[in-house]
Order: C-alpha cells, then sequence, then structure tokens
C-alpha cells in the first residue's frame, strides 16, 4: 500500500502587478505524493509548474490552500516549523550555476545545510559528511576546494543534488533539473536522481516540459494548463489514454530523437 509523505488540497497562488488584474498562476490544484515514488508535473511555459513548486517549499505566505506534510500545513506555518519542514523538503534548481553561491566551494556549498539545518558544529564530522554525499553524488574528494566555474554543468546539477541530499531529506522537489544541460548529460542526471530514490527512499516531484523524461520517471502525473489542472493520475494511464485535448497535444510534441533514448 503507498504511503501518502505530502498531500495539496486546493493550492492557489496569484500575482497582482500594479494596473493590471490579479493573476492566478496556480489555480486549485490538490494532489498526493507517495513515499519512494516520482510525480511528475507537465505544461507548457507558463503552465504555473515553478510557482506550484515554490507553494510547496513555503516560499509564498499568501497562497491559498493545503500542502500538508507529517500533519503540518506548509502554507500556515510559522518561521520554527518551516525550518524544520525543509530539512526534510529539499529543492533542485533548473540552472545549476545560478543556484550555486560563486564564492564557495563544493565542500562549502554543501557544507552549508548541514551546519544549518542539522545543526552539525564538528568540522571532521562535516567533512566526512560532505564527502561520503559528494561519492554518493558522482564526485570524488578532488572536486571538494573547487568553485563552480570550475565545473561542468553537469557536475553543477551533481553538486546541488549534493548539497540537497547531504540533509537527509524525505522528498526532492526538482524544477527542470534537466533542462540546461546536454542530452547525454541530463540522461546521467535522471539516472542519478532515480538511483538515489532507490537507496534512500526519497519522494521526488518532478517538474518538466520535456513528456519523455517524465514518461521514464514518473509514477503518478499532473497536467497543468494556465494554472490549471487538466490531468492528474497514474503516468501510465495519462501517456497510453490521454483524456484531455491539451495533453494530446503536448504527447505530440515531443520530438523525435528525445533523451529517452539515452535512459
Amino acid at each position: 500500500m503507498n504511503e501518502v509523505i505530502l498531500e495539496a488540497k486546493n493550492v492557489s497562488k496569484s500575482f497582482q502587478k500594479k494596473g493590471h488584474d490579479k493573476f492566478l498562476a496556480v489555480d486549485n490544484i490538490s494532489f498526493k505524493l507517495n513515499k519512494a515514488k516520482t510525480l511528475g508535473i507537465v505544461g507548457e511555459s507558463g503552465s504555473g509548474k515553478s510557482t506550484l513548486a515554490r507553494c510547496i517549499m513555503g516560499l509564498y505566505n499568501d497562497a491559498e490552500g493545503e500542502i500538508i506534510y507529517k500533519d503540518i500545513d506548509i502554507l500556515k506555518a510559522d518561521k520554527r516549523k518551516l525550518r524544520e519542514i525543509r530539512r526534510d523538503i529539499q529543492m533542485v534548481f533548473q540552472d545549476p550555476y545560478s543556484s550555486l553561491n560563486p564564492r564557495k566551494t563544493c565542500k562549502e556549498i554543501i557544507a552549508s545545510g548541514i551546519r544549518n539545518l542539522l545543526g552539525e558544529r564538528d568540522k571532521k564530522k562535516i567533512d566526512k559528511k560532505v564527502l561520503e554525499t559528494m561519492e554518493i553524488c558522482g564526485l570524488t574528494k578532488a572536486h571538494m576546494d573547487r568553485y563552480p566555474h570550475e565545473f561542468s554543468g553537469g557536475q553543477r546539477q551533481r553538486i546541488s543534488i549534493a548539497r540537497a541530499l547531504a540533509v537527509d531529506p524525505q522528498i526532492i522537489v526538482a524544477d527542470e533539473p534537466t533542462s540546461a544541460l546536454d542530452v547525454s548529460i541530463q540522461a546521467q542526471i535522471i539516472n542519478l536522481l532515480e538511483q538515489l530514490q532507490d537507496d534512500f527512499g526519497l519522494g521526488i516531484i518532478f517538474i518538466s516540459h520535456d513528456l519523455s523524461v517524465v514518461r521514464h520517471i514518473s509514477d503518478d502525473l499532473l497536467v497543468m494548463k494556465s494554472g490549471k489542472l487538466i490531468e492528474y493520475g497514474k503516468s501510465e494511464d495519462i501517456f497510453e489514454n490521454p483524456k484531455d485535448e491539451y495533453t494530446v497535444r503536448l504527447l505530440d510534441s515531443v520530438p523525435g530523437k528525445t533523451l529517452a533514448e539515452y535512459l
């Protein structure tokens, strides 16, 4: 039986620009994430995928609805509770270069969460945890004292994943984590995420516009358009028998040579 570890109920988030009407970026979205499973969230650019990810991370204090984790509503949690939740829910961003501090070494970047979220102060224990996590993510001791600009795009994304993994999370929210990478490198990152899920029982929310990747990695699928939920259910069912014309168009737009061929 699947164990639900995160549940969103009727989540909405609007934005207001001066001189413009209120814009609903996320409109009444509900879903469940099961332990050690992957929920794929797909849609065209501007569909509200990344806004929904930021709601899950508790970055908007004016979002409506509920996002329940361990009986806590993330959207209504105070700073102390959010700090606790962020140990368990980590995010991997689209662009690994802009999401890493260029003035910090690989070791310092990964160690920051161990110090700030796990509260570890022993330098030897921190260094040991950093190295262990780096090696799990395909990096070596020789990489510890290098800066982000000294790495390739794929290596930088491995650092981002290691930073998230270092605090022993239960959930990783991956927002377009492969779109800035070459196709063969994208496949390596996807395979790494799948291996981490198998090894650590991670729940993964995988946001992408690449249907071929989502089909490969996702157990469940949520299709968004203009902030609204278009389809939601088992990934295999939706890919085999899409109910909505918008989903059909997305599937038809997958290019001939896709990332799936490298996986």
